[in-house]
């Protein structure tokens, strides 16, 4: 079966048929049976040969070899192509070319031979070639693919190093909290080590070799997590709703990821202080070229006079400027439920 190619209206083999050719010459054949096979092919060539003779006029002595030493090429190799040849060469020279039944030489009968000897010997050659560019071709395929394994090992390493690194520098920067006496400074630096702590834990999962998204709701599903695992708050529980098949850019992960974490621990530190509750994200549909991402809790109402746009508050200063660089807008409202909603463009 093959494919039209739309460009050039030539026509390509099939992926099927491209890994067939790889199968042959049948090297796992036992080389006495490949030359008993090339005699069964070329004996039945002789078969046809003489059954046709009937019908085909003088100068077709070889007509029924050639395809018995393509065949026999194909299947077992050049050298053995080159036996089934020789060997139909001689049965047509003797059979068929006159004088038959004798191997008289003249001039009809180099003639004839040449053109045989010129014709398969072109054939021999093409099969051996093509077979050759798919050997080559194989070993180019598992070449690739090993360097692809070993690029994803290494790319995989990586990352795990960044992350621990990270986590490192997070554990430094709370150790380093125990001697500040400032209350102040002691709450700049948790939430400096908090927020390298979510992008050391979610880092694996950010990127892949290839530069393809990642699954949108899976990555805030970890998220949601390892934000919660985190505070520490068992109390505090989470849903995502998120429509399946959504993914999320490379380059827009770890802004995405600060801001949503962001939402997470302003909501157990303002709504959940002092009891329990829930934690929703919510994954909105495509609107105009954006879509959304709201985190919703009901841990009480925001202040009346409350306004997103003029508060001192370093993680919404955070929420808001990160979602500027990546093309979004980051908005915190109130009521029964506080939302925080990120919305970010689609392309």
């Amino acid at each position: 079966m093959a494919l039209r190619d739309a460009r050039t209206g030539g026509v390509t083999p099939s992926p099927v048929a491209l890994r067939l050719n790889e199968y042959f010459p049948l090297r796992r054949v036992r080389r006495p049976f490949a030359y008993v096979a090339a005699l069964v092919l070329i004996g039945a060539a002789f078969i046809a040969r003489v059954a046709a003779l009937p019908w085909l006029p003088q100068g077709y002595q070889f007509v029924t070899f050639f395809p018995a030493v393509i065949l026999t090429s194909f299947l077992f190799g050049a050298r053995v192509g080159t036996f089934a040849a020789i060997a139909g060469g001689i049965l047509a020279w003797y059979f068929f070319i006159p004088p038959v039944d004798s191997f008289v030489v003249d001039t009809g009968t180099v003639m004839g031979l040449t053109f045989y000897t010129f014709t398969v010997g072109i054939d021999i050659a093409l099969v051996d070639w093509m077979q050759r560019a798919n050997r080559a071709l194989v070993r180019e395929r598992e070449l690739t693919a090993q360097l692809a394994e070993t690029r994803a090992l290494l790319f995989s390493e990586l990352q795990h190093r960044v992350s621990n690194n990270l986590q490192v520098v997070a554990g430094l920067l709370t150790l380093q909290k125990r001697r500040v006496a400032d209350a102040t400074a002691r709450t700049a630096l948790d939430e400096a080590s908090r927020r390298l702590g979510v992008i050391g834990r979610i880092s694996r999962q950010l990127y892949d070799p290839e530069g393809k998204g990642g699954d949108l709701c899976g990555f805030l599903d970890t998220l949601a997590r390892d934000v919660l695992d985190a505070s520490g708050r068992p109390d505090v529980t989470y849903a995502v709703a998120c429509a399946s098949g959504l993914t999320i850019a490379p380059e827009r992960a770890v802004p995405m990821a600060l801001i949503v974490a962001e939402c997470i621990a302003n909501a157990i530190e303002h709504g959940f202080a002092t009891k329990s509750g829930r934690i929703e994200i919510v994954v909105g549909d495509q609107i105009d070229d954006l879509y959304t991402i709201e985190v919703r809790d009901d841990g009480g109402a925001l202040p009346d006079a409350f306004d997103s746009n003029v508060q001192e508050s370093l993680g919404l200063r955070i929420a808001t400027t990160l979602a500027r660089q990546i093309g979004g807008d980051f908005t915190l409202t109130g009521g029964k439920t506080t939302v925080a909603r990120l919305a970010i463009p689609v392309s």
